[in-house]
């Protein structure tokens, strides 16, 4: 259960922390919430076993916050290394980098990684920590509003291959996760949008309330409003807790966390990596999911409708681009970790608030529905 706490800066301000668990037994971690953490270093000492630490974090992340974070570990030894950014470097050759430092600084078992940064730094900071040594503890400080809703929790960890995005990978649970609200302030509004999408998807596979919750509150987070952001950070993440700790290797339920990413990793990868954001792909292929829902006839045209009303309010794109083929799109969504047995599950929707992982599906209707995307078409439904 959520709770709250109060804490001071290294300056004597307080800060109000709300504080979620992620129950996975002695794997167990907590997620804080609130402004300023990441100058406070009790954010991080209690998951500090050593007195080791490397910074991970990206080239356009460091000049902002990086400064601020190494005065909080000033009385741990801190060594850097710093990424590109972008969706594109989320691979193999970017990962050595990290490889590198660790080595050539010869940091033992004991170290302590730190992802400073969006999903992409969150992702390969924990896949070199999984890997360096066959296992070493890192902690989550994602800066991005996407990264602190969803790829910072749950221990997916991984990087891209030309062939598929996230192929590669292990599953490594962080110590810790701390989300500052107070990097939101310097994001991008497209980087804020996207974001959104991972938010707006929580509401459509188990929160109706949610959902209803965000088409009321729309105008204040997209302004950025300070307890709107934080409430809709910890709504998100009491809903992916909850999914984590009832399936962490995503042998079930936990799929649904994939609501719109079959298309989604298929727009991405169609187009080339960092052509589209990871949520702004995701929101068109929520929006695919739906319309196909609705051709099974498990989804009402209303609650369609309502979908791309709150994903367009947020700036997102609500239409897939109409550069790939029929061929070319199901060529993509094959190379996806759901399909078993040679069959490709997708996550459809039931209602709003109401996801299925299914194989159950008329290929034809999804045939159809691509054949419909594949070409320029009139606005409005598909």
């Amino acid at each position: 259960m959520p709770t709250s706490t109060h804490a001071l800066d290294g300056r004597g301000r307080g800060i109000a922390v709300r504080r979620l668990q992620v129950d996975l037994g002695e794997r167990a971690y907590p997620i804080l919430i609130g402004s300023g953490l990441i100058a406070d270093s009790s954010s991080y000492e209690p998951y500090v076993r050593d007195r080791q630490v490397l910074v991970v974090s990206n080239d356009t992340v460091a000049p902002l916050y990086l400064s601020v974070v190494q005065r909080a570990l000033a009385n741990l030894s801190c060594s850097t290394v710093i990424l590109p950014d972008g969706e594109r470097h989320k691979d193999l050759g970017t990962l050595n980098r990290i490889f590198d430092t660790l080595l050539r600084e010869r940091l033992g078992r004991d170290v302590t990684l730190i992802a400073l940064g969006g999903g992409v730094v969150g992702d390969m900071a924990g896949f070199a920590a999984a890997c360096y040594q066959r296992g070493v503890d890192f902690i989550q400080v994602p800066t991005t509003l996407l990264a602190q809703v969803d790829s910072s929790v749950g221990g997916k960890t991984g990087v891209n291959h030309a062939l598929g995005k996230n192929m590669i990978g292990a599953f490594h649970q962080p110590r810790a996760v701390i989300a500052d609200t107070e990097t939101l302030s310097t994001l991008p509004d497209r980087e804020l949008a996207a974001g959104l999408a991972e938010v707006v998807k929580y509401g459509l596979i188990r929160d109706a309330a949610f959902f209803d919750w965000l088409e009321a509150n729309r105008e204040r987070l997209l302004a950025r409003d300070g307890d709107a952001l934080a409430e809709a950070i910890e709504r998100s993440c009491r809903n992916k807790a909850a999914v984590v700790a009832a399936d962490e290797r995503e042998s079930g339920q936990r799929a649904l966390l994939n609501l719109g990413h079959t298309f989604g990793h298929a727009i991405e990868a169609g187009l080339g990596y960092g052509e589209w954001l990871h949520g702004e792909a995701v929101a068109a292929g929520m929006v695919l999911a739906a319309e196909l829902s609705a051709r099974l006839g498990w989804l009402a045209a209303a609650e369609v409708a309502r979908t791309r009303d709150l994903l367009a309010g947020f700036g997102l794109p609500v239409d897939p681009p109409t550069s790939l083929s029929v061929e070319r799109w199901l060529a993509l969504m094959a190379v996806d970790k759901k399909v078993q047995g040679g069959r490709l599950r997708l996550v459809l929707l039931r209602g709003i608030g109401a996801a299925v992982v299914t194989a159950d599906f008329d290929p034809d209707a999804l045939r159809a529905l691509l054949a419909a995307v594949a070409a320029p078409k009139a606005s409005g439904m598909l």
